[in-house]
C-alpha cells in the first residue's frame, strides 16, 4: 500500500495556527478511517484526533479539544488537522495513518506516513 504523505508542520510561535495535510490513496480516503497521531522527542507516540471513513464521526484527545479540528476533503482523497491555540506541547513529529476502528491506540493503525515536524516556541 501507497504510504500516507503528511505535509504543512513548521515552526510557529505560541498561540498560532496550522493546518497539516495527509494526502492518501482514493482507496485509503474511501475504506478506512483517518487517524492523525504525534511523538515527542523521548515520548510513546499518543493520540491526538481521527475521523471516520464517512466524515461523519471525529474523536479528540482531550489535550487538543477545542483547539485542533480534523476533516477530509474528498476531492483531494486529503485529511486535515487545523491546529489553533498553539501550545510549546504540542511540538512533536506529527503522523497520519489509516485505521479499521474509531481508536486511539497506534497498534490500530498501519501503513505509517513519514511524518511532518510541529515546532511551537514559547
Amino acid at each position: 500500500q501507497v504510504q500516507p504523505v503528511e505535509s504543512g508542520g513548521g515552526l510557529v510561535q505560541a498561540g498560532g495556527s496550522l493546518r497539516l495535510s495527509c494526502a492518501v490513496s482514493e482507496r485509503t480516503f474511501s475504506n478506512y478511517n483517518m487517524g492523525w497521531f504525534r511523538q515527542a522527542p523521548g515520548k510513546e507516540r499518543e493520540f491526538v484526533a481521527v475521523i471516520s471513513f464517512t466524515g461523519r464521526t471525529t474523536n479528540y484527545a482531550d489535550s487538543v479539544k477545542g483547539r485542533f479540528t480534523i476533516s477530509k476533503d474528498n476531492t483531494k482523497n486529503t485529511v486535515f488537522l487545523q491546529m489553533n491555540s498553539l501550545k510549546p506541547e504540542d511540538t512533536a513529529v506529527y503522523y497520519c495513518a489509516p485505521g479499521t476502528m474509531i481508536s486511539t491506540r497506534p497498534r490500530d493503525y498501519f501503513n505509517w506516513g513519514q511524518g511532518t515536524q510541529v515546532t511551537v516556541s514559547s
